[in-house]
């Protein structure tokens, strides 16, 4: 089996993960508020990789760069509460295909706060995102919901995660950022639950955990995935999310399928790929920081 497969297949795991992730959030939040839900989610994911903390006794947190931990964990927070709110509220395909945008806001962020230049084939494809959007959402054709902003608002703020991210990745590991991304996320969301806090039953605690499991294991595979295979092999594995999204969304809550989230979300998805396969010919790293590690 070559490297490529591997990754693919690894991939495929995590994209599959990605999703099966909302939906036990979903599930879960049907007996419980999202700050409960949320909380849970990261404390839970923080139990999991424990064992790894304490057998590098502790050595994993080692780090120059503890100020943009705290300032990553601190914005992870509201993206997301509203990433997992807005699963209450609009379907699951759709959630999934305006997440697609990430990586076109993390080249517009990178054009802003690390002056990358601005190329004609990054321009086309911004405009081609954006075009996609206007499909997905139809502002003035039908009422935009707060779900959408919700879904809108929290993929902005994981593209700054994912700018800050790039630069500690320069000499942090991927498992140092997730256990100080897993730890703050579990203190910073601490004081909501407690303030917010639901009376839980056994199945939102069950589905919870299932997404801090599911949720690490997505992390795990897509950290080995881009090791092992390139990102232009690996990028359009992400859309078949919008394929998982739709089943679920078909089986467990009927919700119906709409195609212009599958129109819009292709032209997003696109617009990505333009931009992955550019990026990765001129040799630039931004390319390898659109990687949508959506927790």
């Amino acid at each position: 089996m070559t490297k490529n497969f591997k990754g693919i297949i690894l991939a495929l795991v995590a994209s599959f993960c990605a999703v099966l992730m909302s939906v036990f959030l979903k599930f879960a939040q049907e007996d419980a508020n999202v700050f409960s839900v949320g909380f849970m989610r990261f404390f839970f994911g923080f139990l999991l990789i424990l064992p790894f903390v304490i057998k590098s006794k502790f050595k994993i947190y080692n780090t120059d760069n503890f100020k943009f931990h705290i300032t990553r964990s601190i914005i992870n927070v509201p993206m997301m509460i509203l990433g997992f709110a807005a699963l209450m509220y609009i379907p699951l395909d759709q959630i999934k295909a305006i997440g697609f945008l990430s990586p076109i806001l993390v080249v517009i962020l990178s054009v802003i706060f690390l002056k990358e230049r601005i190329y004609l084939i990054r321009t086309f494809s911004l405009i081609l995102g954006f075009i996609g959007v206007i499909i997905i959402l139809r502002p003035g054709i039908i009422e935009i919901s707060i779900g959408a902003y919700m879904v809108l608002t929290s993929t902005l703020l994981w593209s700054t995660v994912i700018i800050i991210t790039k630069y500690m990745s320069k000499s942090d590991s991927p498992m140092t950022i997730i256990t100080y991304q897993y730890t703050f996320v579990s203190i910073f969301t601490l004081p909501l639950a407690i303030v917010y806090w639901s009376s839980l039953s056994l199945s939102s605690v069950f589905y919870s955990l299932m997404a801090a499991i599911v949720g690490t294991v997505l992390h795990l595979c897509i950290n080995t995935s881009y090791k092992l295979a390139s990102l232009t092999i690996l990028q359009p594995i992400w859309f078949s999310q919008l394929l998982w999204a739709t089943i679920f969304s078909l089986i467990l809550f009927n919700e119906s399928v709409d195609y212009f989230t599958y129109i819009g979300g292709s032209l997003v998805f696109i617009s990505v790929l333009i931009i992955t396969y550019r990026e990765n010919y001129l040799k630039k790293d931004i390319a390898k920081t659109s990687i949508p590690l959506k927790n």
